[in-house]
């Protein structure tokens, strides 16, 4: 496999792409027009028969979520994208609504339509201003050429779409905390179940999607669930965006099948930056349990990292060469995690604390073996007993890089110090 696949990020070379007429240029908004031509459970039936997993990290069949909405439940039904992208690493959801907005709210426009619902809501950090302003404008674009709110294309649906700013908090990515949110309290995970299929959004039946799920549903109306199924693995259908950062050459979105490896992803950026070779990597942003240079050809699908002891995530590709510390590293995710815990819960709230506190000591050469285990065992302490999956990830980073690099951590408190020149690397880039 050495060949990329742009669907979404087809026409990102052009710099009108995020404008409707540039969308439409192409074929934009005629998957709509065919979905409003079909009985709403068909397109539900058309996304599981394509076999589309959520795209935002758990991987959950996204037809199958839409399918939960219980039928008899007289209240009514919300969309909610989940465009919070906060997890250190993952950088796609934002390029796409940059780029390309009017692939996300055709998709919304569909995926409404099929499940039934006539109010979307897009739950968009509020930091990335330039994506709120060009998500606002491609809203407007839609609303002028009937795209959007009344008796859309003369079908008869109604839909109204809302753009909404979150105010910059990790926990908000969390589907629950989310909801909360966007209802005006403070975000922080709810208590499962219900879960929100059942009483989501204003205790009403609501889908919670990822932005890259959301805007691959428009191909697969167009294109069909067998030319979906083409790309990718038998269980891990489709294509996806792989978002190489860190110390490689050519750093970037690539828009492959499900099941390329790094090493193919690699060859295509042009390798490890000159003069260097990998040393670890992340197959899902940083709460995924790091993969190391052995793990070069594992298939980047849902079940092949899962069976190598990772987890495919957001497809956040950091990648960090012989330079880089990775104790260093680790200790600034644990920060990131301990600074955005949203303290409900005290396995998170108290166990992140502490590991930041034995992190540091050990970068600093102060500790001892003893601290490693300490470190184990508040990642066991933590993991399966925190409210959401904040705390499970956190502990990924910690006890991988153990398991492939204690040796590194030894050296720390052997040598009385960091054993890395930090003026040649950085956690994020190189000199």
């Amino acid at each position: 496999m050495t060949t990329l696949t742009p669907v979404l990020s087809k026409n990102w070379d052009r710099p009108d792409s995020f404008t409707l007429d540039a969308y439409r240029e192409t074929g934009g908004y005629e998957a709509l027009r065919k979905a409003l031509t079909m009985e709403p459970d068909s397109i539900v039936d058309l996304v599981k028969s394509a076999g589309l997993r959520g795209r935002g990290g758990a991987g959950f069949p996204s037809g199958m979520k839409w399918g939960f909405l219980p039928k008899d439940n007289p209240k009514p039904r919300y969309l909610v994208v989940n465009a919070d992208e906060s997890e250190p690493g993952t950088c796609k959801d934002i390029p796409l609504m940059l780029a390309n907005p009017h692939a996300l709210i055709e998709g919304i426009a569909v995926a409404s339509y099929a499940i039934k619902s006539n109010l979307a809501f897009i739950y968009v950090r509020g930091e990335v201003l330039h994506v709120i302003r060009r998500l606002h404008r491609a809203v407007a674009e839609a609303y002028e050429a009937g795209l959007l709110g009344r008796d859309i294309l003369g079908s008869g649906f109604d839909l109204e779409v809302v753009v909404h700013a979150g105010a910059g908090a990790y926990i908000c990515g969390e589907e629950t905390a989310l909801l909360d949110s966007l209802e005006g309290y403070r975000g922080q995970p709810r208590l499962k179940p219900p879960f929100p299929a059942v009483a989501g959004l204003y205790a009403s039946p609501t889908v919670v999607n990822n932005v890259e799920s959301i805007a691959s549903v428009p191909p697969i109306v167009a294109n069909g669930a067998e030319w979906f199924t083409a790309m990718g693995t038998e269980k891990s259908a489709g294509f996806g965006f792989f978002s190489l950062s860190g110390h490689v050459a050519r750093p970037g979105q690539y828009e492959a099948p499900l099941g390329v490896t790094l090493r193919e992803l690699l060859d295509m950026a042009g390798g490890i930056r000159p003069g260097h070779q990998l040393k670890f990597w992340t197959p899902g942003g940083s709460s995924t349990p790091i993969f190391t240079d052995e793990h070069l050809d594992t298939p980047l699908d849902f079940e092949s990292v899962s069976a190598a002891g990772s987890m495919l995530g957001t497809r956040a590709l950091q990648i960090f060469d012989e330079t880089t510390c990775v104790v260093r590293a680790v200790g600034r995710w644990i920060a990131f995690y301990a600074h955005e815990s949203c303290g409900k819960c005290t396995p998170c709230r108290e166990g992140n604390y502490w590991m930041v506190q034995v992190l540091d000591r050990l970068e600093k050469g102060q500790g001892d073996e003893s601290d490693l285990e300490k470190l184990l065992d508040i990642c066991d302490n933590i993991l399966g007993r925190a409210f959401c999956a904040l705390g499970d990830g956190a502990t990924s980073p910690v006890t991988s890089s153990i398991k492939y690099f204690r040796q590194e951590y030894i050296d720390h408190f052997e040598r009385g110090g960091c054993p890395f020149d930090h003026t040649k690397s950085t956690v994020w880039g190189g000199a």
